[in-house]
């Protein structure tokens, strides 16, 4: 028997403060889109998006909110709990393979929860 892959219940952002707020926060930015983190004090974690027109029409932008919809659910075990995400698509989300966006998507994350280097300690 296989194992079903676990889901994660993400709350939608649909207020503009919501997303606003999430603009204060941590940034990782990717070809096929940009990510925004912020800590919140709701118990489960957040997911809004965003396409703006200069991406191309309506279907172009719909196409690309569908496939970072689905990359969101791909990594849907990946998302922190008591954070806000807000995805800022790019025109490029459309060409590239989903397996590479679903990618980006999992090394942005673990960036914006990444320390921040101790810019004191010297490189050698």
């Amino acid at each position: 028997m296989t194992a079903a892959p676990q889901t994660v219940e993400l709350r939608r952002l649909r207020k503009r403060a919501q997303f606003l707020n999430a603009a204060t926060g941590q940034r990782a930015g990717r070809t096929a889109f940009s990510l925004q983190a912020i800590a919140v004090g709701e118990p489960e974690a957040g997911i809004g998006f965003t396409v703006t027109k200069k991406t191309g029409n309506s279907p172009q932008r719909n196409r690309i909110k569908r496939r970072l919809r689905a990359a969101v659910r791909a990594c849907g075990t990946d998302f922190h709990a008591q954070h806000d995400y807000v995805l800022v698509g790019r025109r490029d989300a459309l060409t590239l393979p989903f397996s590479k966006i679903v990618s980006d998507l999992s090394s942005a994350i673990a960036k914006v929860h990444a320390k921040p280097r101790d810019p004191g300690i010297a490189r050698p």
